[in-house]
């Protein structure tokens, strides 16, 4: 089911299937959301939950016994209860079930807010642990964003820009959907610039750790148009696009990353495993501006 919030600047459509964000529209109209379109991508911003990228097999090993779970976890295929609706904010809950205990076996309440801004929204997710154990878990965003940004451009016009100089040496990501940091997609050496291109994307994301930067833009150079995002309070960025040449950009903040070449197979001792205690909570939160 669709719901809808407005600010008077920015007009915003949530799907209850996933909390995924399906629609952000500008002051002039513009569709600042990619559309989903599934000769590239069928998504839209969807919600990375209890873990981000694949699995070795799609299966990984918990307490012992062996569960099944696809890419990006099975939040983005359930459907979440509205909790909180207002002018300008959404908020949907996910819950633990006897569905989720076949692929998670722990209890949990996943909340994913929707705030509008006046420059563009935040996204906020808040883990609770449920349980008497600690709660192992991975999250992230997935949102993707049409590119040109509302002008007469090219997707070649824009750069992805950071905010500091970067040194970074971007791992392959594997046809299997493994990550293995024996090999080099891209490497940056003290630069803030990448130019877009859509071969950058032809061996799928770019996945950047412990950046100097907080805040990332895809942006054009010459006009100033594009969209940045602060991802100060994840450790990992994605940087997405079909490789079938899309006409969008996903930035894709993320506390862990899909199952590396040189893991097990055992879910806590994954890449970015954030154990929470028993009922404690804890929230993170991304925010988006368009230039």
């Amino acid at each position: 089911m669709l719901a809808t919030i407005t600010n008077g600047v920015y007009t915003a459509q949530v799907d209850s299937l996933g909390t995924q964000l399906v629609s952000l529209k500008g002051p002039e109209g513009f569709e600042h959301l990619w559309v989903g379109d599934p000769q590239y991508w069928k998504e839209h911003a969807p919600v990375l939950f209890p873990i981000v990228g694949a699995l070795r097999d799609n299966r990984t090993q918990i307490g012992g016994e062996w569960y099944s779970m696809n890419r990006h976890g099975f939040a983005k295929a359930s459907q979440f209860t509205l909790v909180e609706e207002g002018k300008d904010r959404l908020a949907y809950c996910l819950t633990a079930s006897e569905e989720t205990e076949k692929r998670y076996p722990f209890q949990f309440a996943l909340t994913v807010a929707y705030t509008l801004k006046a420059d563009g929204y935040e996204t906020e997710f808040t883990v609770e642990n449920r349980g008497e154990e600690p709660l192992p878990f991975v999250i992230g965003g997935h949102p993707g964003f049409n590119v040109p940004v509302n002008e007469a451009a090219a997707f070649e016009d824009y750069v992805i820009r950071f905010e500091q100089p970067e040194t970074q040496r971007c791992p392959v990501i594997l046809d299997t959907g493994l990550i293995d940091p024996t090999q080099t997609a891209y490497e940056l050496k003290e630069e803030r610039e990448i130019p877009l291109t859509h071969p950058l994307f032809y061996k799928d994301a770019l996945v950047f750790e412990g950046l100097n930067s907080r805040k990332v833009q895809v942006v054009n150079p010459q006009t100033g148009r594009g969209v940045e995002m602060d991802f100060s309070q994840f450790p990992l960025l994605g940087i997405w696009s079909a490789k079938n040449d899309g006409p969008y950009v996903c930035l894709e903040p993320w506390t862990g990353c899909a199952t590396q070449t040189t893991e097990g197979d055992s879910f806590l001792e994954k890449k970015g495993m954030q154990l929470l205690p028993p009922w404690e909570k804890k929230a993170y939160a991304f925010s988006v501006r368009f230039l």
